[in-house]
């Protein structure tokens, strides 16, 4: 084959080598547009990981680049003048310059054509000129080729919204080094790391609005500089910053991190009567934020995947080859740019998390891309996280104002108390409200006292009723509970009574109205579905059907509807109140009623209750504040929202922030962040953990305790949710339905023996706890260590 590589980076230079030592007949050319031997940037950072995939690749080349990197383990993380050390990551740093040196050798010791000072206008000449078989478009993020042929590769380029420049510095940093620093103008970090023996790259990062303020725009390169060393004065020990892209002016250095995603990676041309494809690669198909070190990574690994497609199925042709190749990297560059996102996004917000104290920034900062849990950090280092456990532990037993655990006593952030109000849980373990579907006439009875009864004995802080319903015509099912009449309240306080009777965990109620979702079959016998006979008319914010041309058309609300629906809400608070319940939550998500107003894809009203989020909000708030006045002053009332719409038009993140700030000053204690089921038109975007994203936002942008729900169903991810305060409770539903215990199940795998048990159940936990010890053993056995190293381990916990 006649090769082209157009852009002599990574990954052009990378692909070229290995097609070169794969096929020696192969004619391969390289074209760069900047000198030999030259180029801009300071290092570049691989995972160990990484590294043995280059060193599989090809040996030889890899050894070159083991030789010239700076390795090291530990991260530091300096914010408000604590300094926090994670070790175990396995991290390697070589300066760009170095690594492309390496590569133009490797090439040209296996005969690849190099070519520079060529700045490639016309690449379809080009390709003429060379009679290429196939293109390879590695020319950079700001790709001319995927510009000209963007309707092919359809790609979607997103500007982000923070400033940052590289720079170096001969200081010296021992581990890979985050500097956060306040400034009268917002918030700059530094992201610094040591490449080779005397050199380090040491970029500065901040909002644009901050960078605006501080007036960089209007700076020159040199003041700029000047500027940075001045905020980071004592990490550079008197060192000077560097700038090397000295062909740029002032500002330019300080560019925008665009995020780029391609739906296609190949686009075919006809030259001199001969299809040709030409394929992104590198930056010009995608990137991966600098914060998480995946740019150079993704090159070269694409370089690899290509090449090693060419191995496997160049008998079969090109296009399949091609196609092979796209579909098998464009699953693994995703999964990067998605944690890559989730990085970016903390570092765009970090004046969100700053009123966390050190430990818990740093942990929420290592943990950011979400591919470092809980666990995976006590792999790394059990020792950090051992101590980030004991400072999780203390604070949560002073908050709660009980005596503090034992001295070396670890208890994992799932384990620790809270408190609202006066109400104390015993750990962060929730068992979700979920439909049962099993009430006669709106009465909770034997089932439910099996259901809720067996999970409040399986370990779990607090278990959550089922959405109740405020009165008849307010159910969902003719199957659902009620609290409108004494004998619900009865029921409920029989449930209640058992609960306290014989578990340490509380019991909450979930008030809801189904609005226009009311009135259908249960659940296994068509969910949503519209009941035959025996309906009930359905109100709405606005006239609608929750499934078009198939659920009962329910009608807008008028003003006496919305009165009746209040004191309804007033009387079953009360009624939970006489039946016991230690917590209420107000349901105001999903789409039912509550829901209905306050977004926009349901409420058209034209009156005080319809237009802004304000007016939407307006009669859920006055709900709200109804219900606090007649709920007990001691005990915490949380409020389920839709954080997300998923639909356009709908509520979006940003909303969500403004309706929790609403309900937290009318006097809510808790957030419940669900999203979505307001309209059959969504498109969520599902995931471990996929909606803990709103919690973690609302909680700290709006400083108020927030429940994580969706998706949570370890305890690795429970206990990296509270250990970086992006929840304050986790809700796991579906886990429990299979097993009411989860929650002694997970402390058990975790090697926790300090936890309260129903006295009949304790020979069940001595068992489990031996059945978990050996199953860890076992594993670690698996994992080829010493039988000493087993027994370290097993004192580790």
């Amino acid at each position: 084959m006649n090769i082209l590589c157009i852009g002599g980076g990574p990954a052009g230079l990378y692909f070229a080598m290995l097609m070169k030592k794969q096929h020696p007949e192969h004619h391969i050319t390289v074209v760069e547009r900047n000198r030999p031997y030259d180029t801009f940037g300071w290092g570049v950072v691989f995972s160990d990981q990484t590294l043995g995939n280059l060193v599989k690749a090809d040996e030889e080349t890899a050894r070159s680049i083991l030789q010239a990197f700076n390795h090291w383990d530990d991260i530091d993380t300096h914010f408000k003048g604590q300094v926090i050390t994670s070790g175990g990551h396995g991290f390697c740093g070589i300066g760009r310059k170095r690594l492309l040196n390496i590569l133009q050798e490797r090439c040209e010791s296996l005969g690849v054509k190099l070519v520079f000072e060529t700045d490639v206008i016309d690449d379809q000449a080009l390709a003429a000129q060379h009679n290429a078989d196939l293109v390879i478009a590695s020319d950079g993020l700001n790709s001319r080729i995927r510009t000209r042929y963007e309707s092919s590769y359809q790609p979607n380029v997103e500007p982000r919204t923070c400033r940052f420049v590289w720079l170096g510095t001969k200081k010296l940093f021992s581990a890979f080094t985050f500097a956060f620093e306040e400034t009268e103008f917002g918030w700059f970090q530094a992201h610094a790391y040591q490449y080779d023996g005397d050199t380090a790259t040491f970029i500065v990062e901040t909002p644009e609005e901050v960078w605006l303020k501080a007036g960089i725009d209007k700076m020159s390169q040199e003041e700029a500089i000047h500027f940075c060393e001045r905020i980071f004065a004592k990490y550079l020990d008197g060192n000077a910053l560097m700038a090397n892209a000295s062909h740029l002016r002032g500002s330019a250095n300080w560019i925008k991190f665009p995020r780029i995603i391609c739906k296609n990676w190949v686009h075919w041309n006809t030259i001199v009567d001969k299809r040709v494809p030409v394929v992104l690669m590198g930056d010009a198909a995608h990137t991966a934020h600098f914060s998480i070190g995946s740019g150079t990574k993704l090159a070269l690994e694409d370089a690899i995947e290509l090449s090693n497609s060419f191995a496997q199925l160049g008998h079969e042709g090109m296009a399949a080859v091609l196609d092979h190749y796209q579909q098998l990297r464009s699953v693994e560059v995703l999964k990067i740019q998605s944690a890559a996102r989730n990085s970016m996004e903390w570092f765009e917000n970090v004046k969100r998390y700053t009123a966390l104290e050190a430990p818990q920034f740093a942990y929420s900062m290592l943990t950011r891309s979400q591919r470092l849990s809980h666990e995976n950090l006590r792999v790394r280092d059990a020792g950090y996280v051992r101590s980030v456990e004991q400072w999780i532990a203390e604070q949560a037993f002073i908050k709660a104002g009980l005596p503090k655990p034992p001295v070396g006593q670890t208890i994992p952030p799932m384990l620790t108390p809270f408190k609202l109000r006066d109400v104390v849980l015993k750990n962060r373990i929730v068992v979700s409200p979920m439909a049962q579907y099993s009430a006669v006439d709106g009465v909770a009875g034997d089932y439910h006292l099996v259901h809720l009864g067996s999970r409040a004995m399986g370990g779990a802080g607090m278990v959550f009723a089922e959405m109740t319903c405020v009165s008849a015509d307010a159910r969902i099912t003719p199957a659902c509970p009620g609290l409108y009449s004494d004998e619900h309240t009865k029921a409920w306080k029989r449930i209640v009574d058992f609960v306290h009777a014989n578990t340490d965990a509380k019991i909450a109620m979930q008030l809801g109205h189904a609005g226009a979702k009311g009135a259908t079959k249960v659940g296994w016998d068509g969910i949503d579905q519209p009941l035959e006979e025996n309906g009930w008319p359905l109100i709405s914010a606005s006239e609608q059907q929750y499934l078009p041309g198939i659920s009962q058309r329910a009608r807008a609300a008028t003003l006496a509807d919305m009165d009746r629906v209040l004191h309804d809400f007033v009387k079953a608070t009360k009624a939970a109140a006489e039946a016991g319940f230690d917590w209420l939550e107000l349901h105001c998500a999903h789409g039912y009623l509550l829901s209905s107003f306050i977004s926009p894809l349901t409420n058209q009203r034209q009156d005080e209750f319809g237009g802004s989020l304000e007016n939407r909000c307006r009669f859920p708030l006055q709900v709200f504040k109804a219900i606090r006045d007649v709920w007990p002053q001691h005990q915490p009332i949380s409020v389920r929202i839709s954080a997300h719409d998923w639909v356009e038009g709908g509520i979006t993140p940003d909303d969500a922030v403004a309706i929790a700030r609403l309900f937290k000053a009318a006097g809510a204690d808790l957030i419940d962040c669900s999203s979505g089921q307001v309209s059959k038109a969504e498109k969520p975007v599902f995931g471990r953990m996929f909606q803990t994203p709103f919690s973690d936002r609302i909680r700290n942008e709006v400083q108020i305790p927030t429940m994580a729900v969706g998706s949570i169903f370890e305890a690795d991810h429970a206990n990296s949710i509270i250990a970086s305060g992006r929840a304050d409770l986790c809700a796991v539903g579906r886990p429990h339905l299979a097993d009411p215990a989860w929650t002694f199940h997970e402390a058990a795998k975790l090697g926790v023996t300090e936890i309260s048990w129903p006295k009949q159940y304790l020979a069940g936990k001595f068992q489990m706890e031996r059945n978990a010890e050996r199953e860890r053993q076992i594993a670690a056995a698996s994992a080829g260590l010493t039988p000493q190293q087993i027994a370290a381990k097993l004192l580790e916990g």
